[in-house]
């Protein structure tokens, strides 16, 4: 049998109402970069751009079922997860991608929206540590998820840096430590894999449309690795896709809008 011509990737995440973020901005994004999307749904959520007005969570071997039914069909060559709300279903999630062998795996470790809500519960957190970050390709935390994941204060590029090697040191295979939340002129973004540290520089973004960023960044570096892309260069074309994405923002909505996911992908 031929390979695919087309590579498949898989987020394992939640659903936004509101498109901007979740399972809805990963699909986009697979799209964008010629990467044939699945998914396996951990949460419906009721938002939009001003907030999350509920969750409902799907039942676990619901979950389970998803990720098992596109695996033994359609073979991902990449997954990135996103909301995973409790321990239980972090569980679930690392049990799926040991049983499968799943290795270009991207750990986007949402905890808080971009609106300031929490979506992660306080004890999930020591789950991701100890059972979905040693199976990571990469994990890719803003700056409140790197001090929450690490303990550390994560204050500029030092703190990031720290940050980076601690969460290799602690089992990810590679850590970028994204820079979007902090306050200066400059978005510094840091990726350190074990051996070689790259550090990516951009003018800061005076813009409200930054609903689902992180998503979006994390669906697009597990698409570069469905491509067969080393981590450096998925990451590379992740940031300038993201970059582009928040530039030509639509504008939509009344708080924190989406990004333009018909940006032009690597």
């Amino acid at each position: 049998m031929h390979p695919p011509s087309l590579p498949v990737a898989l987020t394992i995440a939640g659903s936004d109402s509101g498109g901007g973020a979740g399972i809805q901005a990963d699909l986009k994004t697979f799209h964008a970069f010629g990467v044939f999307g699945t998914s396996a749904i951990t949460a419906i959520t009721a938002q939009n751009t001003t907030g999350v007005r509920a969750v409902h969570p799907i039942p676990l071997e619901v979950v389970r079922e998803q990720i098992d039914a596109v695996v033994e069909d359609l073979a991902p060559s990449g997954v990135k997860s996103g909301m995973l709300a409790t321990s239980a279903l972090v569980e679930i999630v690392a049990r799926a991608l040991e049983d499968h062998s799943l290795t270009r795996y991207v750990l986007d470790p949402v905890m808080v929206a971009t609106s300031g809500d929490r979506l992660l519960d306080e004890d999930a957190t020591d789950a991701v540590l100890e059972r979905l970050l040693p199976l990571s390709a990469l994990v890719t935390p803003n700056l409140d998820e790197a001090r929450i994941l690490t303990g550390g204060a994560v204050e500029g590029e030092d703190g990031q840096r720290e940050a980076a090697r601690a969460l290799v040191a602690m089992g990810a295979g590679a850590a970028l430590v994204k820079g979007g939340h902090g306050t200066g002129a400059e978005v510094v973004d840091l990726l350190w894999d074990g051996e070689t540290e790259r550090v990516w520089r951009r003018p800061r973004l005076q813009t409200r449309s930054t609903h689902g960023t992180g998503c979006t960044l994390s669906a697009a570096v597990a698409a570069g690795l469905a491509r067969g892309l080393s981590i450096e260069e998925a990451v590379d074309r992740a940031l300038s896709y993201v970059s582009a994405a928040i530039a030509s923002a639509p504008g939509l909505g009344k708080g924190h809008g989406p990004v333009n996911h018909f940006a032009p992908a690597g």
